[in-house]
């Protein structure tokens, strides 16, 4: 069983904290409640009522928002919140209880969109699906995601590539998007409606990809890696991610000046991927980082 794990975001309203979970606790749903009588479905909801200052109570997908009143700033109590909200979770809490309303479909849409990959293509949902990345290449490597499990069957899917709210597929030249793309693009719309599970719930602890982890070893790296790597969130992974993909930093070497990345989803194995990383990222980290960078090496995901 996963662990759950809160962090704290604030928001732009400074009555409202948003404590981020490290998994999905609603199938795609959203749910405010008012005051405690409101939150008659929701055990969860209720327990946070009962701290005085709890105004409202948002919960959706991997997150409770609480808005406060003004007789506490969050800061002398946000803390206290999130270990309530861990406790209570880990305890195998009741988020949401199961009725009629709550086990309806949630209406989705996913639309389909091509990338710079002429084999790839980016399916779009219209909610949030997974709380990290993940890339699998094989059926044995899905084990961790039914999703991609059931993807796999179909015999043209090559690789998927799945992050916040889209899930990018890399096909077999066996067949043509225009054949095939209406056909994945209602599995997904369906598969995610019915509130069947993307990835399970201890995926991103297994493979090291929850926010802590990468926190932590993100600390462990030499100051020009650190660098590199908030240069390429900041510049690069954006533009990747709109074309469907990602560039994940693998490492950095002192001696020969090489930094090493792999290319995922849609810019793995794509043919403007190796013009991309030369004329972009070589030249953009040159030239951020002065006499530390020479060179840039792509492996493909």
């Amino acid at each position: 069983m996963s662990t759950f794990k809160v962090s704290v975001q604030e928001t732009s309203n400074n009555t409202i904290i948003k404590f981020e979970l490290n998994q999905f606790i609603t199938k795609h749903q959203s749910f405010e409640f008012n005051n405690i009588d409101e939150a008659k479905a929701s055990p969860l909801a209720q327990q946070l009522f009962y701290l005085p200052f709890v105004k409202k109570v948002y919960i959706s997908g991997n997150f409770v928002a609480v808005e406060r009143f003004n007789i506490v700033e969050w800061t002398d109590v946000q803390d206290e919140v999130a270990q309530q909200i861990e406790a209570y979770l880990n305890d195998g809490g009741v988020v949401i209880e199961e009725s009629e309303n709550t086990t309806k479909k949630v209406p989705i849409t996913v639309y389909a969109e091509s990338t710079p990959n002429p084999a790839t293509m980016k399916f779009v949902a219209n909610k949030k699906i997974v709380t990290s990345l993940f890339e699998f290449t094989s059926i044995d490597e899905a084990k961790l995601s039914p999703l991609a499990t059931e993807l796999f069957h179909f015999p043209f899917v090559k690789s998927v590539f799945i992050d916040e709210n889209y899930v990018s597929i890399t096909k077999y030249d066996m067949a043509e998007w225009q054949d095939i793309t209406i056909q994945i693009r209602e599995f997904i719309k369906n598969y995610i409606e019915n509130g069947k599970d993307v990835v399970l719930p201890n995926a991103a602890e297994t493979l090291q990809k929850t926010s802590t982890q990468l926190d932590d070893n993100f600390e462990k790296l030499d100051d020009t890696s650190k660098q590199i790597i908030n240069i390429l969130e900041e510049y690069v992974k954006p533009a990747v991610a709109s074309d469907g993909g990602n560039i994940q930093f693998i490492s950095y070497d002192e001696n020969t000046k090489a930094v090493s990345v792999m290319l995922q989803g849609a810019c793995s194995g794509c043919p403007s991927s190796t013009y991309t990383l030369k004329s972009g990222i070589e030249n953009m980290l040159k030239e951020m980082l002065p006499g530390k960078v020479d060179m840039v090496e792509a492996i493909n995901g």
